[in-house]
């Protein structure tokens, strides 16, 4: 072989070498998924202020230290991505924070401003003393501030999956093939001035280090580009103000949670669940357990137990129908809901009588002075006596004396039910489809430091969505996050 030759044939392996490693420089994919971390370098990340907050063990980025972001800015796609797929190993230590940020750009210092945070928190509610201090509840799969996840769906101490898929202006996640968000921009979303710039638009990817106390692990970081021209999937909330409002509660860390959902008329887990995602919320799916209800009995609910399949992004509550719930079920049985909750709607009177408040011939009115009587001191028996989380449709009262809420709601009335929720630490249901309990009421229990939940309370799919009662009383009593309760405070 002559030297021309030799030469041409050098050149040719050379060129079949760059096209098998993709024209561009970039690696080389599998199935178009590309490995961002080779497990044994940083190379092509770059830390921010505290690199040493960063280090590798056994083929995972450990983040640990102070503040600090580690970017990427390795040869695929350039390091910016406009649509893609993402995926990660995670595991977390108790009490560790971090996250996942998407269409950012290198930050010398600081939390990054630009582009979305994908939330890594699975210990829960910090243990703060101080009832007024920030309590961080924004959990793993939220989109931090935006669309937030309220309840923990994985443990610390065990690798889970994180999922980010981007097009056009949805972003999706998923926790383990969980789906916990499914988000689109509006055309002008609502941001403070702080987050102007949480928006989409393309960038690169960076994983934080949150604090000293943190210990987090990520390993197969790995990519899919997707085409830049691919639709928007989604659509965006249409109430602006809802919106806004929702969305400004969640940068707060004031927990979105609609604690008293039916699966009624038709609505199905799967709908139910695309609800909560739509507004950022987490919801706790009741069963009515009680005599001539859905789960009548022990053996009932003992077969429901076994073949209903949890979520991992709701919760499951036990609604206890009538004063001899306590006598149908075990205590083993109770224990596997994540709360109970009752209200009074269903008692005995004076005269032996069970009765049903909201069936109208059942309900004895002549009288309502003594009908109140009877009621706060059924309440008071209920509060006492029953191992319950929360009261639900507090307040309601029977079409045929309704109109005299105000009157027959007396302040003494009021500190009696709230006397029994003080002392027996049970939270107060703000509940949506009856607008109940009242503004004073609200602010009485608020000032004696019982907490609150909202609950749709719905009957059916058409009145399933975010507790509008809940969330004007929010707003005119001064609710604060460390007012609420939720099942994770058990």
């Amino acid at each position: 072989m002559n030297t021309n030759t030799a030469r041409c044939s050098l050149l040719l392996f050379s060129l079949v070498l760059l096209v098998g490693s993709g024209c561009s420089g970039q690696q080389q994919s599998v199935d178009g998924w590309y490995s961002l971390f080779d497990g044994e370098t940083f190379d092509g990340w770059k830390a921010s202020d505290q690199p040493g907050s960063f280090k590798i063990e056994d083929g995972v980025i450990v983040c640990n230290g102070p503040r600090s972001h580690l970017f990427y800015e390795g040869e695929v796609e350039g390091a910016n991505f406009k649509n893609f797929e993402f995926t990660a190993e995670v595991k977390t230590a108790p009490g560790s924070n971090s996250g996942i940020y998407i269409h950012t750009k290198f930050q010398e210092t600081g939390w990054p401003t630009i582009g979305y945070e994908a939330q890594v928190w699975n210990t829960g509610r910090t243990a703060e003393t101080d009832p007024n201090s920030h309590f961080e509840r924004k959990m793993t799969g939220s989109l931090y501030a935006v669309r937030n996840v309220w309840k923990t769906p994985v443990p610390d101490n065990e690798w889970f999956t994180y999922r980010i898929r981007v097009e056009g202006k949805t972003i999706r996640i998923w926790i383990n093939d969980t789906q916990t968000v499914d988000y689109t921009e509006s055309e002008n979303p609502p941001r403070s001035e702080d987050q102007k710039d949480r928006l989409l638009s393309s960038g690169t990817f960076a994983l934080q280090a949150h604090d000293p106390g943190s210990t987090v692990y990520y390993r197969s970081l790995k990519v899919k580009p997707l085409p830049a021209d691919l639709p928007t999937p989604g659509t965006p909330l249409s109430d602006l103000e809802l919106d806004t409002r929702l969305t400004e509660l969640g940068r707060k860390s004031f927990p979105l949670m609609d604690l008293h959902v039916h699966l009624k008329e038709g609505l199905t887990l799967e709908d139910t669940l695309a609800n909560a995602r739509k507004y950022g919320m987490t919801y706790g799916i009741a069963v009515n357990c009680g005599l001539d209800n859905v789960v009548p009995n022990e053996e009932k609910l003992r077969e429901f137990l076994e073949t209903y399949e949890r979520p991992a992004d709701a919760y499951l509550a036990l609604q206890a129908e009538g004063r001899e719930w306590l006598d149908l079920f075990s205590e083993e049985s109770i224990s596997k809901f994540d709360y109970v909750f009752t209200d009074s709607m269903t008692w005995t009177n004076d005269r032996g009588k069970r009765m049903r408040l909201w069936i109208e011939e059942e309900v004895e009115v002549g009288n309502p002075q003594h009908f109140m009587r009877m009621l706060v001191n059924r309440i008071e028996t209920i509060l006492n006596n029953e191992p319950i989380d929360i009261y639900v449709n507090p307040t309601y009262l029977p079409d045929q004396i309704n109109h005299r809420y105000d009157e027959l709601w007396t302040e003494k009335r009021m500190d009696r039910v709230i006397k029994g929720l003080v002392e027996n630490q049970i939270a107060l249901e703000i509940n949506d489809v009856r607008r109940i309990p009242s503004p004073t009421f609200i602010k009485l229990a608020k000032e004696k430091g019982v907490k609150f939940t909202c609950g749709t309370n719905n009957r059916s799919a058409d009145d399933l969505g975010w507790s509008k009662y809940c969330l004007e009383m929010i707003e005119e009593c001064e609710l604060k996050a460390s007012d609420m309760w939720d099942p994770s405070m058990k």
